[in-house]
């Protein structure tokens, strides 16, 4: 049948390449530093069933009921006390919850963007993120990044000669490029944000996996220290640091939007399962997150590390890198001119898959970079697969 039915901006809309590169992960043999999931292994199954065990004995009757678009309350106050903790200050009322952060990002985009506004996302950037801005239709400019972040002079530089409507970053152990904002370039944006009048959105997904200890202020809370609350609107999700399968994110709103995204949430999937949300409310009643995040740190540190040393020993020579400061992922880019889409056919036959970097970019792709998860992968294997990438590389100048 002819897509002549389906809607122009659907048909434009490409698959992601991360999803495409998953079925190749699966093949048997090949080390998959692709995909940006967090490890099963480290799932808090005990924790888990206790919360479920107290799901079906207090809440059952509430869990498998309809419930408020905006999500259970008991809940949104146990957010607000884990914001707390990352320095932000707000209300019950001020969260929605939904359906990890991914739909927090769908629902803003329909809240905020006209056809043509003028969206300014990292370069490169999640590449998700990028699906759901060329879904509402906007026009894409995006600004450069370095070991700091996202470099915010340019950003000033274009809205000097632009208006623009929104801001979209990733500050913390950004994905793909695993860089974090520093702390004057945060304080920067926001002020950039209050006299240029433009939103930000901050998507903070992996804040709390930190191998340093260091600690990064939100931009939210900048934004609160600076009189600009109402520019800044802050999403995070359990995903990461609990389960991905249980999808339950939240977005912390300023006024003028909470009724927008509300109307929005119900009119997509009237609210966020109630048995996610009960679920993740009575494991935060354990008390068992924190230490839970904190295996969560210690397993994905070591394994940065493991990839790094090993980056740097095999292949010194041909690719520059930043060591992350936290999150899943190790940005990579050639010393030298090198198509990574064309290289992964070469390293898919020596047995590992990466995802290209062009894919994270709104335009002028760089097709030198790339882009390695190293959470789902043992040690042994990821110096492993460093070691099949040295043998594709030698393949190519042999």
């Amino acid at each position: 049948m002819s897509n002549i039915k389906i809607a122009q901006k659907v048909q434009s809309l490409q698959s992601s390449a991360i999803r495409e590169l998953l079925k190749h992960s699966k093949m048997e043999g090949v080390i998959s530093l692709g995909g940006g999931i967090p490890n099963p292994d480290l799932f808090d199954r005990e924790g888990l069933q206790i919360a479920m065990d107290n799901v079906l004995t207090h809440s059952w009757k509430d869990a498998f009921q309809y419930g408020l678009s905006e999500g259970n309350p008991e809940l949104r106050q146990l957010i607000c006390k884990l914001l707390l903790k990352r320095t932000i200050v707000c209300d019950v009322d001020d969260i929605v919850v939904t359906s990890g952060s991914q739909q927090s990002l769908d629902i803003l985009a329909r809240a905020l963007i006209n056809p043509g506004d003028v969206i300014v996302v990292e370069k490169p950037t999640y590449l998700a993120a990028l699906q759901i801005f060329q879904l509402a239709e906007a026009n894409l400019a995006a600004v450069g990044t370095d070991a700091d972040g996202m470099i915010v002079d340019e950003l000033e530089q274009l809205v000097k000669k632009n208006a623009i409507k929104a801001v979209y970053i990733v500050p913390t152990f950004g994905n793909p490029g695993g860089v974090t904002l520093s702390d004057g370039r945060r304080k920067q944006l926001v002020e950039l944000s209050a006299r240029y009048n433009f939103v930000i959105i901050e998507d903070d997904p992996y804040g709390e996996i930190n191998f340093t200890n260091q600690t990064f202020k939100p931009l939210k809370a900048y934004a609160q220290e600076m009189n600009n609350t109402e520019n800044v609107i802050y999403t995070s999700t359990f995903s990461k640091i609990l389960t991905p399968g249980a999808r339950v994110g939240w977005v912390v709103l300023p006024d003028w939007l909470k009724k927008a995204v509300v109307n929005l949430k119900q009119a997509t999937d009237l609210h966020t399962s109630a048995l996610s949300q009960s679920l993740t409310y009575h494991y935060l009643q354990t008390g068992r997150l924190e230490t839970q995040i904190e295996i969560i740190r210690e397993s994905y540190k070591q394994k940065c590390q493991t990839l790094s040393d090993q980056l740097e020993k095999e292949l010194g020579d041909h690719l520059t890198f930043h060591k992350p400061k936290g999150g899943m992922f190790l940005w990579a880019k050639f010393k030298y001119e090198m198509n990574t889409t064309e290289w992964l056919s070469k390293t898919l036959s020596h047995g590992v898959v990466y995802v290209p970097g062009e894919f994270f970019y709104c335009n002028q792709p760089d097709h030198s970079t790339l882009r390695m998860s190293y959470v789902t992968v043992s040690d042994e294997h990821l110096k492993e697969a460093v070691l099949r990438l040295k043998r594709s590389l030698n393949e190519l100048s042999s």
